[in-house]
């Protein structure tokens, strides 16, 4: 991938809204590209995590062994996954695996600690990001299990 395409990944993720045109760039540099052959597992649950993805083309989904045979949630581009580990620094806690042949650009923990260095500013507003999608994701679970009492 071009540092432009990465570009214009990150400036479609959640995660990286309101990251000012620069510091964006900056990401963009850091990030490594990734492809995934559908069925190919990104990473286990379990495993040791220290990055996270952002989807550029294709789909995965999150399967978690004690859940059952369907997935807890399909992604697709933009959408971001893995960001859990950064936080709180614990292995996976589900499996991801392309659902299709994918693209995603990866960031590890190096990367952000690179970036916060650079941009205290836009750390902190990826943190922001990271706190709105971790909240939004457990009022759908939320919901989910909600409804199926």
């Amino acid at each position: 991938m071009t540092q432009d395409e990465k570009l214009e990944v990150l400036r479609r993720s959640p995660l990286f809204e309101m990251l000012s045109e620069a510091e964006l760039r900056v990401l963009a540099e850091l990030s490594r590209a990734r492809t995934f052959a559908a069925g190919e597992v990104v990473f286990g649950e379990g495993d040791a995590g220290d990055a996270l993805f952002v989807l550029a083309k294709g789909e995965v989904e999150v399967l978690a062994n004690g859940a059952g045979a369907d997935p807890l949630a399909l992604l697709s581009a933009p959408d971001a996954f893995g960001e859990m580990s950064l936080i709180d620094r614990e292995v996976r806690s589900a499996t991801v695996r392309a659902r299709t042949a994918c693209t995603a650009l990866q960031l590890g923990a190096e990367n952000f600690t690179a970036f916060r260095k650079r941009s205290r500013d836009g750390f902190t507003l990826f943190l922001v990001n990271v706190a709105r999608v971790l909240s939004s994701r457990l009022r759908e679970a939320n919901r989910r299990l909600a409804g199926r009492t």
